[in-house]
């Protein structure tokens, strides 16, 4: 069958995807929030968790010492009172130098995926 065999498609006529969408169930609100079906979603996360954890431990970097640092900077924050606003600031701008590029790559990637 060649292209010119193909009848015209109507452009308001849904497409074959679209109605394959529309017959699917709605998710309930907790598969909407998690992303996904549960297990699904856990088995993602376990297998990213895996992934950090590797390379973490490669790292020399063990749970319990990110939770004494995290410990430790809520203290240094308590401890500095309304300073500690300016120092959060200061760790906000410097993780978004790195995050905002890096989701603004991925959206584009996924906006274009979708074309």
């Amino acid at each position: 069958m060649t292209e010119q065999d193909t009848p015209a498609r109507h452009p308001f006529e849904p497409r074959p995807a679209d109605i394959a969408d529309a017959n699917r169930p709605d998710p309930g609100g907790f598969e909407r929030f998690l992303g996904g079906k549960p297990a699904s979603v856990a088995v993602r996360l376990v297998f990213l968790s895996l992934i950090v954890g590797f390379f973490l431990v490669w790292l020399d970097i063990r749970p319990i010492d990110v939770l004494d640092s995290l410990r430790g900077m809520i203290q240094h924050f308590w401890n500095m009172g309304f300073e500690a606003i300016r120092s959060i600031a200061e760790y906000i701008a410097a993780g978004a130098a790195i995050v905002v590029p890096i989701w603004l790559a991925l959206r584009l990637l996924t906006m274009r995926g979708r074309e």
